[in-house]
């Protein structure tokens, strides 16, 4: 079934079929929502938002229009503002937020140094993304990790296609004159996943 015709069935009072909306889903948005609370150090919160997201999704289904947007980019839409939200919320209750996360870190010697380096570089690069203001990072992440199109995107940020094509653009450039330092001119950001310079 497609997307359209599970809403129309959810709609029609088959409510049992939103769990397979939540299947299809539910990694993409987590992995969107988990991007985005880092830059806050908030990742522990991403399983909370992402089940917040998918419950306002199901509860303001019966205004979903196709019409509007597709089903995926209304649901990224909702999600990018639950977390906004919550970010607005952590921040006025002057929460600690290096407190709010923990992160193990495997000891070196247990890991070859090949695969350390490479962490160190990846944590590098996720560190230069979350340092972008909010509509950057975020369109950057739904370009690079979820592979969406610049239509959807313009779509989930309230943006033209030529502003996110700039967003993107100045994203790119912010990360890699990050990076520079540590890394000079070599084609690097193409190691790494998530940041095609496409």
């Amino acid at each position: 079934m497609t997307d359209s015709q599970l809403i129309r069935e959810i709609k029609d009072g088959n409510v049992e079929l939103y769990s397979e909306l939540m299947r299809r889903y539910q990694r993409k948005i987590l992995a969107f929502i988990f991007h985005m609370l880092k830059s806050a150090k908030l990742e522990l919160l991403a399983e909370d938002l992402c089940s917040e997201t998918f419950y306002k999704a199901y509860r303001s289904l019966h205004s979903f229009r196709e019409l509007d947007a597709s089903f995926s980019t209304w649901l990224y839409t909702i999600a990018r503002n639950t977390v906004l939200s919550e970010l607005r919320k952590q921040k006025s209750a002057h929460v600690s937020l290096d407190e709010s996360g923990f992160e193990p870190v495997a000891a070196l010697d247990a890991v070859p140094e090949q695969h350390v380096l490479r962490s160190e570089r990846m944590a590098m690069v996720r560190e230069a993304i979350n340092n972008l203001p909010e509509k950057q990072r975020s369109a950057l992440i739904l370009r690079e990790y979820d592979q969406l199109d610049y239509q959807e995107i313009a779509n989930i940020l309230g943006q033209t296609v030529s502003s996110v094509k700039s967003l993107l653009f100045r994203a790119r450039a912010s990360v890699k004159s990050q990076l520079e330092p540590y890394f000079g001119h070599t084609p690097l950001l193409e190691e790494f996943e998530g940041m095609n310079t496409r």
